[in-house]
């Protein structure tokens, strides 16, 4: 199986794609924008890949966050999926709502109808879109980190959580911390699981590292006047279990920072530099 090539342009000496293939996993054709460094004209790159959050597509990340510039300078390769398959004949929330449906797969593998044949996100990065780039690209996948924001942190901490050794670098802007223990959680878990909240615990990141699960370090960027903080994000929750566990964090809550690509941009290049350092770069 091969990319389609949908877009490229010239970007910091190295190219922004963005690449459609079919999926197997989700049933549909699937979008996902790569930054290319110019050093992989020469050598395989290490890959950083960037989650997206709800109601975003790959477009997001790599158009608003500006993070090509520090990634062409390390010589990082940026992966930025969608959120969520889309296409005729996939269901989507009946009311239309932001927080489920299209552009809210929450990285999870549905196991409810009408859900389960399309909303398979968790296998389609853990295991389909990993594969697809090893074969295709220059990318050296024994050297990944994973990021995210908000939805997307929350799938960044869980499939990184529950891959260990895969990711030698993990981090996230603004997670939510426990979808178990807030509204978007509960609403996607159920709906997209059931009703059985222990069956959620394999896609919360606190519940994960109450298990046994680690990673080598975290770092975990949090605005303080992001409107989402206290109902859906919960970041002390997060800490709480990491400290119980022995699991090592830096958590920065960034004074007067929102939940906005404004937030991202502004502290991307710390997240990417991070990276670069535990990719022993």
């Amino acid at each position: 199986m091969s990319f389609e090539v949908v877009s490229q342009s010239r970007c910091f000496n190295g190219t922004q794609f963005v690449y459609r293939h079919a999926s197997q996993e989700t049933g549909t054709p699937m979008r996902v924008a790569v930054f290319v460094p110019p050093q992989a004209r020469n050598a395989k790159v290490p890959v950083v890949w960037f989650l997206s959050g709800l109601t975003c597509t790959e477009e997001n990340f790599t158009v608003k966050a500006g993070a090509q510039r520090v990634a062409s300078e390390l010589g990082l390769m940026l992966m930025a999926p969608d959120t969520s398959p889309r296409g005729e004949g996939v269901p989507d929330d009946p009311e239309g709502a932001y927080d489920f449906g299209l552009g809210a797969g929450f990285y999870v593998d549905a196991t409810q109808e009408p859900w389960v044949r399309n909303y398979r996100m968790r296998s389609y990065l853990e295991r389909e879109l990993p594969a697809l780039i090893a074969e295709n690209l220059p990318a050296d996948m024994s050297r990944q980190g994973i990021t995210g924001h908000s939805m997307g942190g929350h799938g960044a901490l869980t499939i990184a959580l529950r891959n260990p050794g895969r990711f030698k670098a993990v981090s996230a802007f603004a997670p939510i911390a426990s979808p178990v223990n807030c509204p978007w959680g509960e609403k996607a878990l159920s709906t997209y699981i059931g009703a059985d909240r222990f069956a959620w615990r394999e896609y919360d990141a606190c519940a994960l590292i109450e298990g046994g699960a680690c990673v080598p370090d975290l770092l975990v960027d949090q605005g303080t006047t992001d409107s989402f903080l206290e109902s859906q994000l919960k970041p002390q929750l997060l800490a709480e279990a990491c400290a119980k566990a022995g699991q090592p964090l830096t958590l920065r809550m960034q004074e007067g920072y929102d939940h906005s690509y404004f937030f991202i941009a502004t502290f991307i290049e710390d997240h990417l530099r991070w990276h670069a350092e535990r990719l022993s770069l």
